[in-house]
């Protein structure tokens, strides 16, 4: 999967995604957005991670200090599926070296 990162500033970010410039500048305190590394107050991150962010505070009603937690957790279930496509591929093609190597039973 492709990831895209842009750099926004604090006050373009409030204004696209429906916070306040303080917000953002919480969020980065946190460590739940990533400031730009040569751009002063400014974002460097992805966008849909922004996205993400800005729902669960707004739409949810998450606390600024809860949202490092949701978002560790949803961080950690993508890797989860990951894995888990990883070892369905695996089981298939065990399973299709398996047939061709011999019948196999059912127990």
């Amino acid at each position: 999967m492709e990831t895209h990162i842009i750099t926004i500033t604090f006050q373009d970010c409030a204004t696209r995604y429906g916070l306040s410039e303080t917000d953002v500048r919480d969020f980065v305190e946190l460590g739940v957005l990533h400031p730009a590394p040569n751009v002063p107050d400014a974002l460097h991150d992805e966008p849909l991670h922004v996205a993400r962010v800005a729902r669960l505070y707004h739409e949810l009603g998450l606390s600024k200090d809860s949202l490092e937690v949701v978002l560790a957790m949803c961080q950690r279930l993508e890797q989860l599926q990951l894995e888990l496509v990883q070892q369905q591929a695996r089981v298939r093609q065990l399973e299709v070296f398996l047939r061709g190597s011999g019948p196999v039973l059912d127990y």
